[in-house]
């Protein structure tokens, strides 16, 4: 249970792929996953999950050097929500990284984001945004009413245009 960014989109999994910054990625969301987004958003022809390693925190929050301060906001939402331990451990370590660190763009992964918004707007046309943060594979989108945002708009505000739990279709400007 990390934050996880779907994006829903009328292009294919390796048109998303070309589009995003260096050190991000976009794995394809399971079959109950597509399931879902296409019926919030009917051109959708693939669903993605646009991850950093393993998740999506890095485009929410930026990551703090110390594991401990990095991991604390992550551990005080898995308390809200009454997780179970091994469930925190198993969350804990899909947000830890293995390897050599991920280095964020110049501009911050936020900036990048708002980047390959636009550019994915530009080129796909409509496409909608989800973030979630819980427990369950699927996220519970249910009837949530959505934002609508322009390219232009994610540009002025990278930091706020993406709001946790409200589907967000971003359309041409």
């Amino acid at each position: 249970m990390c934050y996880f960014l779907y994006l829903a989109s009328p292009l294919t999994l390796s048109e998303i792929r070309a589009m995003l910054p260096p050190g991000a990625s976009a794995d394809l969301a399971s079959a109950a996953e597509q399931r879902l987004f296409k019926l919030l958003h009917a051109p959708t022809k693939t669903v993605a999950k646009v991850l950093v390693g393993r998740c999506s925190c890095d485009l929410v929050r930026p990551r703090l050097s110390d594991a401990r301060d990095d991991e604390r906001h992550l551990r005080e939402r898995y308390r809200d929500m009454q997780l179970p331990r091994t469930a925190v451990i198993q969350s804990l370590a899909r947000h830890r990284r293995e390897g050599a660190p991920i280095p964020p763009p110049p501009s911050g992964w936020t900036a990048a984001l708002g980047g390959f918004v636009s550019e994915h707007s530009r080129n796909a046309g409509a496409s909608l945004f989800f973030l979630h943060f819980g427990p369950s594979e699927v996220p519970d989108v249910g009837l949530v009413q959505g934002h609508q945002r322009t390219p232009g708009q994610v540009r002025l505000n990278p930091a706020g245009w993406l709001e946790e739990g409200t589907p967000t279709l971003v359309c041409r400007d």
